[in-house]
């Protein structure tokens, strides 16, 4: 009993009962922690938007270096349920700023939640320009709830840096297309003529060469004036140029798709190499590679720049209603059409929308309606190189046109179906690291571009017999006005492209010899028919040729100015050559004959039998000479040149013979000899000299 008694006293009581509410306490506590932790483990934290935007909670703000933000970064706590979270603890931190920024600061770091469990600080942003990123989190669990807050400085005159680099962007993307055109044309311009002129009847064929040559030119627009030079010059008929409108089409998306591509970062690369190439390669075909490849950089560096200038946009809101604004499908397209045919480029317009894309200013179904837009833009140019055409000529454009309304027509209400199928064949890629947004925004437009022109030549090839009827009917060719000359082939619209118009000045050039020929077929008949009915006809044609020497050297001068290729400075002077051959012909004919047969007609003088022969001989001899001289200008047939080369030798001689003749008819005072000797030697004289200009022009030939 001693020891129970002991156990039980007073004192042993009190100590037990303070070292069970001990223990109760610690219990207390750790189901308090417990309760803590599982409480945090439950908490979500998430930007608090407002009206949809999440620059409502702070992100995506742009503000001056060495300034304070104008809005907060606004956090809500919510728990499972999704209720907001009273006295949810916080943690604000700086994760990213620019390299070497200083003096950047966080107004408070740890934030308690309110009654509707939001959180906000400001940010002052640093001395530096560029990205700062800002989290927002809840510590103190395994799992910590966060959300990520990006914003930007920007100096202080970024509107002034803004256009400087937009107008200085685009200037270069303008000048690397240019520059990969002359590239491209210098390698191929001697083939680009004969690519031209020799058109496959087949409709499918001539989409291909047309796409082809706007690869060439790097512009639909290009393709489309000479199309209609070709149709005014008579070089092709309305009918075969359709299938080369629509490939026209398809032609100018190559461009944007290389264009396409993120190589901003290779830019400067493919300069220098370009540049290399071009000063110290021999070749010319690496020569013509370095100018193309300079101007492919060049176009990239451009296109860097304008997305580098953009960048301060992307929340500057009065640019992003007028972005929301051209989204629209009507005004996208009146935009994008206007705003093409003013810089005469739809490449460059798609490469301004790719750059907002890189930027994330624009969707894709808010960039198709500016891609029609874009398309129907490049018409505008064609319009304004067929005014001053003829009637066939105002067809090309015409159509052209029409087919761009019809592509607008048959899209305009599917744009999300059409989008929905370049999603299908580009697919979307997402980077959640840039909230989400499409990376790959660029190559779904530059495929939308593609997809839409293929399917539209697909849709109208199988009907443009229906469709060339149809323009037959609405612009029928009327009789033209009455003019005393006109030019045939050259166009000044395709000085752009001097191969073409090269060619066209010879084929010019060749009407000009035809016509000459004519005057010669016609020069002997005052003195062996004593007929003048043709005289006036031979001047007037003297006046014709000189009209067209003058027309055609001063197209020749224009091309000069173009930037060609040497082998084209030559068929120049060459061109410029013949003509003066031909001219110097026509004044033979006109100056030293004409007034000497209007005296024959009066004088009552005749040739003797043999004398006439010997001339009706000479002048048939004097017409193969010129013709042969002709057929080598038409084909630059070196066979031919050669053979008139030596056939002169045998004309020159002969002429010789001729005088022979003439004055051993002298000897025996034959009294028609007498009486028509100084005309008779003038006529062989003329003749001679004729055989002469024939000659140089197959010499020069030969001499290229």
């Amino acid at each position: 009993m001693a020891k129970g008694y002991l156990f039980c006293t007073k004192q042993n009581i009190s100590t037990l009962k303070w070292i069970i509410i001990l223990l109760l306490f610690v219990s207390f506590l750790n189901n308090g922690v417990a309760s803590e932790q599982q409480t945090t483990n439950i908490l979500n934290v998430e930007k608090f938007v407002e009206g949809g935007s999440v620059k409502s909670a702070g992100d995506k703000q742009y503000s001056s270096i060495n300034s304070r933000l104008p809005k907060p970064f606004i956090v809500q706590v919510t728990d499972t349920l999704g209720n907001p979270v009273k006295g949810a603890r916080v943690y604000f931190e700086v994760i990213k700023a620019p390299d070497g920024a200083k003096d950047y600061q966080l107004e408070r770091v740890i934030v308690f939640s309110n009654s509707d469990g939001i959180a906000r600080t400001h940010l002052r942003l640093g001395d530096k320009e560029g990205e700062y990123q800002v989290v927002a989190k809840i510590k103190g669990s395994v799992l910590s709830s966060f959300t990520l807050f990006t914003v930007y400085a920007r100096p202080s005159n970024w509107v002034v840096m803004l256009f400087v680099g937009l107008l200085g962007g685009l200037a270069l993307f303008f000048m690397g297309i240019s520059q990969m055109s002359i590239g491209i044309k210098h390698g191929i311009a001697d083939k680009l003529r004969v690519l031209l002129l020799r058109m496959s009847k087949n409709k499918y064929v001539a989409t291909f060469f047309g796409a082809l040559v706007t690869v060439i030119t790097q512009s639909s627009s290009a393709t489309t004036v000479m199309l209609v030079g070709f149709v005014q010059s008579g070089l092709l008929k309305f009918q075969q140029t359709i299938g080369m409108i629509l490939g026209a089409a398809i032609g100018t998306t190559i461009t944007v798709q290389l264009i396409s591509f993120k190589l901003a970062d290779y830019s400067l690369l493919i300069v220098a190499v370009g540049f290399a190439l071009m000063v110290f390669s021999k070749k010319i075909a690496f020569k013509s590679a370095g100018e193309a490849m300079l101007g492919f950089g060049i176009l990239f560096y451009g296109m860097h720049l304008m997305s580098g200038s953009m960048a301060p946009l992307k929340t500057y809101d009065p640019f992003l209603q007028i972005i929301e604004q051209i989204q629209q499908p009507l005004i996208g397209v009146l935009v994008a059409t206007l705003f093409t045919a003013i810089i005469q480029s739809s490449a460059a317009f798609i490469g301004i929308v790719l750059t907002l894309a890189t930027q994330g200013l624009i969707t894709l179904e808010g960039s198709i309606p500016l891609l029609m837009g874009a398309n129907l833009g490049t018409a505008v140019t064609g319009i304004i190189a067929s005014f001053s055409s003829g009637r066939e000529a105002k067809k090309v454009a015409m159509a052209y046109t029409v087919f761009k309304f019809i592509g607008i027509l048959l899209l305009y209400w599917l744009i999300q179906p059409f989008s929905d199928l370049v999603r299908f064949f580009t697919p979307d890629s997402i980077d959640s690291l840039q909230g989400g947004e499409v990376v790959n925004l660029s190559r779904q437009i530059a495929n939308a571009h593609t997809i839409y022109n293929v399917l539209l030549a697909l849709v109208v090839l199988p009907f443009t017999n229906y469709f060339a009827r149809i323009v037959d009917f609405v612009m029928p060719i009327f009789p033209e006005e009455k003019v005393k000359f006109k030019i045939k082939h050259i166009d000044e619209n395709l000085l752009n492209t001097p191969s073409v118009a090269i060619g066209l000045a010879r084929q010019e050039l060749v009407d000009m010899a035809h016509l000459v020929k004519e005057m010669l077929d016609h020069s002997l008949e005052p003195f062996t028919e004593k007929n003048l009915k043709n005289l006036d006809h031979i001047r007037e044609s003297e006046e014709h040729v000189n009209f067209l020497r003058d027309n055609i050297n001063e197209y020749l001068l224009k091309i000069t100015r173009k930037d060609i290729a040497k082998s084209q400075i030559d068929e120049v002077f060459q061109v410029m050559f013949t003509s003066k051959e031909l001219e110097q012909i026509g004044d033979l004919i006109s100056k030293n004959l004409l007034d000497r047969a209007q005296w024959w007609v009066g004088s009552g003088f005749d040739f003797s039998d043999d004398g006439k022969n010997e001339l009706l001989e000479y002048h048939r001899l004097t017409q193969k000479q010129l013709k042969r001289a002709i057929e080598v200008l038409e084909n630059l047939d070196i066979v031919i040149a050669r053979k008139q080369l030596k056939k002169y030798n045998h004309f020159k001689e002969l002429g010789l013979e001729l005088e022979r003749s003439h004055f051993e008819r002298l000897k025996k005072d034959v009294g028609k000899s007498v009486e028509s000797s100084k005309t008779h030697l003038e006529l062989v004289s003329v003749f001679r000299t004729i055989g002469s200009h024939a000659n140089n022009i197959a010499r020069i030939v030969l001499e290229k």
